[in-house]
């Protein structure tokens, strides 16, 4: 089972990130979830959900609506250091934050690690695994641009939430899939929300 971190934190864009969890579960991996309080605030501002704060609650409210198994999806707290992402030697090979706050990527190309978001992000960079950042901010400032050259120059991949035309979408579902499928192309999970180009 490919294993995927994956953390949603304050930015807007609570869709992708609930998005990506859903087809990352039913592609078969085991996802190591992490959330931020901002992002929870963000997900009960722009959806219909108010996702539970305490993990094991969390992990049962997703594990019912994306009807997974608990040892699919682990939940994370902000500050559970004996999570396998806190370690290189237990971390997955891939993660992903999405969306990404500004914050957030401040606090990753500084080296933060205030909290385990941060601190898996560190894994994957110092270990050279995949990282993927998903910022969606606008307009950016030199700081942001800034950071995101450093994070770049450190091997992470910046995917700004920009969803494309070409498609002609009728709904906000379809600019949400096209981000999405993006994302899961660059993990190598197969997906079949958005056709690749020439298909």
């Amino acid at each position: 089972m490919r294993a995927v971190t994956l953390a949603m934190t304050g930015a807007s864009g609570a869709q992708y990130g609930l998005r990506l969890l859903e087809c990352l579960l039913a592609a078969g991996c085991e996802v190591h979830f992490m959330i931020s309080k901002a992002a929870l605030l963000v997900v009960a501002t722009e959806t219909d959900e108010a996702l539970p704060a305490r993990p094991s609650l969390l992990q049962r409210y997703l594990c019912e609506r994306f009807s997974c198994t608990p040892e699919q999806l682990k939940v994370h707290g902000p500050e559970d250091w004996m999570a396998p992402v806190a370690s290189g030697s237990g971390a997955p090979s891939s993660m992903v934050v999405c969306p990404a706050s500004t914050g957030t990527l401040s606090a990753i190309a500084c080296g933060a690690s205030n909290n385990l978001i941060e601190r898996a992000a560190d894994v994957a960079l110092k270990e050279r695994r995949q990282l993927i950042l998903v910022p969606r901010e606008m307009p950016l400032s030199a700081i942001h641009l800034q950071h995101m050259l450093s994070l770049t120059q450190m091997g992470a991949t910046i995917m700004p939430a920009s969803p494309g035309f070409y498609r002609q979408p009728q709904s906000v579902a379809d600019l949400v899939d096209f981000v999405v499928a993006r994302i899961l192309d660059h993990l190598g999970v197969a997906q079949r929300l958005v056709p690749r180009w020439g298909e």
